[in-house]
C-alpha cells in the first residue's frame, strides 16, 4: 500500500459538517474582516495558551515581523540590533528579523534534539544583542528555562517562534505561546492547527505590546481611518478564524495521536541506518513532523519512492547557504549544515491507520 506524507483532506474530512455550518454563519453575518468571530478565536486561543492576549494576522511571518516592530515602537529594539535566532529553522524566521531592520546572529544547532547549541547562544551574545528567538522545531520546544536565564542574565527580549508547536507543553504545565515575551503562529494548513488557507497570530502577556501590534496589522489605525503609526495589512479574516476555532476543539487530541504514531515508529523501527528523533515521551513534543536522518539521502529517498512512502525534506538548504542570504554563506555551521544534508520527514498525522504505521516502519526495517 501506499502512504501519504499528509492527507490533509482526510484531516479536514473530519469537520466537513461544522466547517460548512461556520461557513454558512460567516456568509450570512455579512461581516468578514476584524469581526466577532475573529474576537472570538482570540480569547480562546489566549486561553488556550494561557496567555492575556492573542492577536490574529494574515501569516506566522508576520506575526513574527509584527512583534519586532512591535518592540521597535515600545523603543525595546532599534534598527540594527542583533537578534540570535537558530542556524537550522525554515528561512521565514530570519527573514522576519530582516524585514523588520534588525540583524540575524545565527546560531549552530544541537545534535540531540535540533535545537540551540547553548554554549553556541552564550557565545554569541554581544552588546548589540537585543533578542533571541528560539524554534520550537519540528514540533519540540527549544530548553526556554535556560534561555530566559540566559535572556535574564542579558535583559534580552524572548521572542518564540512557535509555528510548529501549537499546543506543545513544558514541564511546569506552560504551553508553547506563553514560554517567552511573545510569540508567533503560523495556521498554515499544513500546520498541527492549521487553516483553510493562510493565517496567523502573536500571543503575548504585554499589554502595550498587544495594543500596538493590533495597530500594526491593521494599517496603524487606532479606529477607523485613524492613523496613529505606519502600519500594514496583515489580518486573521473571519472565515479562517471561524475554522480555526472549531478545529482548536480537537488540537490536544490530535497532538496525542501524533505521539502515539512517533511512539510507533520508535519502538518499531530498528534499523542502525536511520537515526530517529530524541522523544522522552513528555508532551514538550507534537510532531508536527516525523524527522529523521540518514548518510545517504539520495539513495533513502529513492528507496521510499520505490516502496510508496511519501516523505519531505525540512529543509533541504541551510538558510546561511541560500541565495537569498548570501552574506551569511562565508560562515561556519558544521552540525546545523549536516542536519539540512541528512534529515528527512516520514509521514505522520493525526489520521494515519496503525496498518499505514506498520508499513512504513516493515519498510524502513527492510532498508
Amino acid at each position: 500500500m501506499k502512504v501519504p506524507f499528509l492527507d490533509l483532506k482526510k484531516i479536514n474530512a473530519r469537520f466537513e459538517n461544522e466547517l460548512n455550518d461556520s461557513f454558512r454563519e460567516v456568509m450570512d453575518s455579512g461581516y468578514y474582516i476584524l469581526g466577532n468571530q475573529l474576537t472570538q478565536f482570540e480569547n480562546r486561543f489566549a486561553e488556550y495558551c494561557g496567555t492575556k492576549y492573542c492577536i490574529g494576522v494574515g501569516n506566522g511571518l508576520d506575526a513574527l515581523r509584527l512583534i519586532l516592530e512591535g518592540y521597535k515602537l515600545l523603543g525595546k529594539l532599534k534598527e540594527g540590533n542583533q537578534v540570535l535566532v537558530a542556524s537550522n529553522t525554515f528561512i521565514a524566521t530570519i527573514l522576519a528579523i530582516k524585514q523588520a531592520g534588525l540583524t540575524p546572529v545565527l546560531v549552530e544547532a544541537e545534535e540531540k534534539t535540533y535545537n540551540f547549541d547553548l554554549d553556541d547562544l552564550q557565545d554569541k551574545i554581544s552588546e548589540e544583542t537585543k533578542a533571541i528567538m528560539p524554534v520550537h522545531l519540528y514540533g519540540r520546544l527549544s530548553p526556554m528555562k535556560e534561555i530566559m536565564s540566559i535572556a535574564s542574565e542579558h535583559n534580552l527580549l524572548v521572542i518564540e517562534d512557535a509555528a510548529q508547536a501549537h499546543g506543545a507543553v513544558d514541564v511546569s504545565g506552560n504551553k508553547a505561546g506563553n514560554l517567552g515575551h511573545a510569540a508567533a503562529f503560523s495556521f498554515y494548513p499544513t500546520k498541527n492547527l492549521g487553516a483553510l488557507g493562510d493565517g496567523g497570530a502573536v500571543t503575548t502577556n504585554d499589554l502595550e505590546l498587544s495594543a500596538v501590534i493590533k495597530k500594526l496589522r491593521n494599517y496603524g489605525n487606532s479606529s477607523k481611518y485613524v492613523n496613529d503609526i505606519i502600519g500594514f495589512n496583515s489580518r486573521l479574516d473571519e472565515l479562517q478564524a471561524a475554522f480555526l476555532r472549531l478545529k482548536l476543539r480537537s488540537l490536544d487530541a490530535d497532538n496525542q495521536s501524533r505521539r502515539a504514531v512517533a511512539a510507533q515508529y520508535i519502538l518499531g523501527i530498528e534499523n542502525d541506518k536511520i537515526k530517529l528523533p530524541h522523544f522522552d515521551g513528555s508532551e514538550n513534543h507534537v510532531f508536527h513532523l516525523f524527522v529523521v536522518q540518514v548518510e545517504d539521502r539520495e539513495a533513502f529517498v529513492e528507496y521510499l519512492n520505490r516502496n510508496g512512502v511519501g516523505h519531505l525534506i525540512h529543509y533541504p538548504i541551510a538558510p546561511h547557504q541560500q541565495q537569498a542570504l548570501n552574506e551569511y554563506r562565508d560562515q561556519s555551521f558544521p552540525m546545523a549544515e549536516k542536519i539540512h544534508q541528512q534529515v528527512i520527514s516520514l509521514p505522520m498525522s493525526p489520521v494515519m491507520t496503525d496498518e499505514e504505521v506498520d508499513t512504513v516502519i516493515s519498510i524502513l526495517n527492510r532498508y
